[in-house]
């Protein structure tokens, strides 16, 4: 069985460099952002699009039609997502069963829980992640430390849902 490293993260905390080091250190492939680019590829959707999905596992109500029955309509929005979060799973069990790897995000750890990963999340108090984050903002972006945190907290939230999955 594959070497496999799973890294989630708070925002902020450094995982991703975390994990881009610790694949050059092993001399193992590292997927991140090369996920979202391969799930966009193989269902021909937008980046963008994909990595909102992927991100915010957002729920999609179902709706309710008011009559003599209900009749089962095709939701293309459920749809589309389904199929992203479909080929998520596909794409990072090959990834896993192709090679030895770190997988950062994208909850891998749960996807992967059949594969006994090594687990590793990555967290930080707020005043370390407000240096990072400093660190990677563009020059122009001036936010004031509340405007930060709440951006962070935000992050943070979207994240949050994708562990409520895990439960």
């Amino acid at each position: 069985m594959n070497k496999i490293i799973t890294v989630s993260r708070e925002f902020g905390s450094g995982g991703r460099e975390l994990g881009r080091r610790l694949s050059e250190q092993l001399n193992i492939a590292y997927y991140d952002q090369e996920i979202i680019s391969e799930i966009s590829k193989r269902t021909e959707l937008a980046e963008w699009y994909v990595e909102q999905i992927v991100e915010q596992k957002q729920a999609v109500t179902v709706p309710i039609h008011i009559g003599r029955s209900f009749h089962p309509l095709r939701n293309s929005v459920f749809d589309l997502q389904q199929t992203v979060l479909l080929e998520q799973h596909r794409l990072i069990k090959e990834l896993a069963e192709k090679s030895e790897c770190v997988t950062v995000g994208c909850c891998a750890d749960y996807i992967l829980k059949d594969y006994q990963p090594f687990r590793i999340f990555v967290y930080a108090d707020m005043e370390s992640k407000l240096i990072r984050c400093r660190q990677k903002t563009a020059s122009d972006e001036h936010l004031t430390d509340k405007e930060l945190k709440r951006q962070i907290a935000f992050m943070e939230k979207k994240h949050c849902v994708c562990q409520a999955f895990k439960n």
